[in-house]
C-alpha cells in the first residue's frame, strides 16, 4: 500500500507531469522512440496513424523542447527526415511515466472501470 502521507510531503505526482507530453501524439512519439531508435517520418506517421500536418507540428514542438532531433537526407533521390529522441527527451519521458505510475499507485494501484474480472 502506498504511503500517502509521504507522497503528500513530496507533492502530488501530477505536479511532475511534463506538459510537453500533454497531447497523445507527442506522448506517442516519445514512446515510439526508445533509446537509440531512429524512425523516418513516414514510418513514424504510419506507426502512430497520424497525418503529416499533425505529426510535423508535434515533432516541431518536441524539437523546440529539446526532446527530439531530426536529420534530413536522401534515400536514392527521395528526401527523407529521420526523428530520434534526445537524452533529455528520454529522461523527461521517463520522469513523466514515473509520475503517471505514482498517480495510479496513490489510487490503490488499479484502474477499475467495471467489475473486477477476477471476481
Amino acid at each position: 500500500m502506498p504511503d500517502i502521507r509521504a507522497a503528500a510531503d513530496r507533492g502530488h505526482p501530477r505536479t511532475r507531469l511534463d506538459d510537453n507530453f500533454a497531447t497523445p501524439i507527442r506522448f506517442s512519439i516519445l514512446a515510439s522512440l526508445g533509446d537509440g531508435v531512429e524512425l523516418d517520418f513516414a514510418t513514424l506517421a504510419g506507426v502512430l496513424q497520424a497525418n503529416d500536418s499533425v505529426l510535423s507540428k508535434a515533432i516541431a514542438h518536441l524539437q523546440d523542447a529539446g526532446y527530439v532531433s531530426t536529420r534530413k537526407g536522401y534515400v536514392g533521390s527521395r528526401p527523407r527526415t529521420w526523428v530520434r529522441s534526445t537524452d533529455s527527451g528520454q529522461r523527461a519521458f521517463a520522469g513523466h511515466l514515473g509520475a503517471l505510475r505514482e498517480i495510479v499507485e496513490l489510487g490503490g494501484g488499479q484502474l477499475a472501470w467495471g467489475p473486477d474480472p477476477r471476481a
